[in-house]
């Protein structure tokens, strides 16, 4: 094993004990040894990289930029123990990645798309993706944390969901609401006739009684989308499962402004419900809709007596 391995090792253990989990990243930086090894080179340098990023011929601009970002981060950790190493600059690509615009679904939107889900050949296949559906809009769940669940994190008697081993290694319980716990005991109900001899431990699952992987519900949620009627509201900004999250965030902030909330005081209990690290990833969710916005505004002139 050569040094760049070793090193390799090294850093990700000590990222991941920081709670990243690292998994394409690792996967890329092995690439990425592999080529310096293939080129001859036992240190990382400026040229090395960007002969590696820019491979395939006529790659993006954002796919080369990525590559390079994994490597740059790799680059900074190597310059501490290897004196040759080289740290990849920012600005080697100028390149300013656009962020998508969250798609805010109406209540009516998300309705649309449980209906649809009801056209879907396969019974199992209908009750999954409208109760997966439903959960994502009332939680703000990401859509991996939802897939993932397993039977013994869904407890129906106390309205509980436990999200164990999501984004930085977090595990953290959602209270939900009644409805939403009559719906998901709905669907075990169902589940259990489906699958009377019992299936793996996973509580959304496939036609075939598995874990539903995240590339099928993509898929099946873009069906929904279109049976739907959604369409895309500009070219950065189009219908995602992920932007069911953004909605609830932005649902929930509107909502407090509205009744007077304390939303910076109470801004901390969406962070922990919804999984973010800090509060200020939460706060991105001011920018994301005019409402909200406007709403921000109003608050602060009132507080301010107009002098803001």
């Amino acid at each position: 094993m050569s040094a760049l391995n070793d090193h390799l090792d090294d850093y990700l253990a000590l990222r991941r004990s920081m709670g990243f989990k690292l998994r394409r990243a690792e996967k890329l930086l092995h690439q990425f040894i592999f080529h310096c090894e293939a080129s001859g080179a036992d240190a990382v340098t400026i040229d090395v990289a960007i002969g590696w990023a820019t491979l395939p011929e006529r790659a993006s601009t954002s796919w080369i930029c990525h590559r390079l970002g994994v490597v740059r981060a790799f680059s900074r950790y190597l310059a501490l123990v290897d004196e040759r190493t080289q740290v990849i600059p920012t600005d080697v690509v100028p390149h300013r990645p656009a962020r998508a615009t969250p798609f805010l679904y109406t209540e009516d939107q998300v309705l649309a798309m449980m209906t649809a889900a009801r056209s879907f050949r396969s019974p199992v296949r209908q009750a999954t993706f409208e109760t997966i559906v439903g959960l994502l809009w009332a939680t703000g769940m990401r859509i991996g944390e939802a897939l993932r669940l397993d039977v013994g994190e869904v407890d129906l008697a106390h309205g509980v969901l436990t999200v164990r081993d999501s984004k930085f290694g977090k595990t953290r319980e959602l209270p939900l609401h009644p409805s939403t716990t009559a719906a998901l005991a709905a669907y075990a109900r169902r589940r259990a006739r489906w699958f009377p001899a019992g299936t793996a431990d996973t509580f959304f699952v496939s036609a075939a009684g598995t874990r539903v992987l995240y590339c099928n519900f993509h898929l099946g949620f873009k069906e929904l989308v279109q049976r739907a009627g959604i369409t895309a509201r500009s070219r950065s900004c189009r219908p995602r499962p992920h932007d069911l999250r953004h909605a609830y965030a932005v649902r929930t902030l509107i909502g407090w402004y509205r009744d007077s909330v304390d939303v910076e005081a109470n801004l901390p209990k969406l962070s922990t419900y919804m999984g973010h690290v800090l509060p200020a990833n939460t706060y991105w969710y001011l920018s994301a809709a005019p409402e909200l916005l406007a709403l921000a505004a109003e608050r602060l002139e009132v507080a301010t007596g107009g002098r803001a």
